[in-house]
């Protein structure tokens, strides 16, 4: 990591990108007008929004207000470029290595047209890549991995709507009841108002 002895450590988001970089890697053409479990989204749209988040959220962690920041993800469905399978994991890891740093955490940040502290961006970024890798991968019949650490940290959220939990992400629904003893994976999936047995077509 890119901190000096007795500076605390960044956001690790290593494991998250590395999963949306392995999902993205077996995502045929065929699959991207698909649907997914974010109602009126497509394949394509989710990895569009997922290509959006990761520079918007790049940004807010170096502090780099514009264009990329400001913009809310309501104001129109993501388009996807015809690069995207070149262009999303240099991103990827642009992001990862922006969120390293102590300073990303620090102060006040904006992402999505929206404020706020730059810890809770980041705890919000570590939530949409984990939902968006469920998403994906079940959208893809692939298979979802994620370590327990960041699924506890998903689990810890606010539930949407709440006041702590001020995000830009639009694909978020209502929780979805699941019981009590689900496993971890389905009791996070559903916070984010996925039902966890959604498949396409289901």
């Amino acid at each position: 990591m890119d901190t000096h002895e007795g500076t605390p450590p960044g956001l690790a988001l290593g494991p998250e990108a590395r999963q949306i970089r392995e999902l993205i890697a077996s995502v045929e053409d065929r699959q991207l007008d698909g649907p997914t479990p974010c109602p009126e989204s497509s394949v394509r749209e989710l990895l569009g929004h997922l290509l959006g988040l990761t520079v918007a959220f790049r940004d807010a962690a170096r502090k780099n207000f514009g264009p990329t920041t400001d913009t809310s993800p309501a104001a129109a469905l993501p388009v996807l470029p015809a690069d995207w399978r070149t262009a999303l994991p240099p991103l990827l890891d642009e992001l990862v290595t922006a969120w390293r740093s102590p300073a990303a955490l620090e102060g006040m940040t904006r992402a999505g047209g929206v404020d706020l502290p730059g810890a809770v961006a980041g705890a919000v970024v570590r939530n949409e890549l984990l939902v968006h890798g469920w998403d994906l991968a079940r959208s893809t019949g692939q298979t979802f991995r994620a370590d327990e650490a960041s699924l506890r940290a998903s689990e810890a959220m606010p539930a949407p709507g709440d006041d702590d939990r001020s995000g830009p992400d639009t694909i978020f629904g209502p929780p979805v009841p699941v019981p009590a003893d689900a496993p971890l994976v389905d009791r996070v999936i559903a916070l984010s108002g996925r039902r966890p047995d959604w498949q396409p077509g289901g």
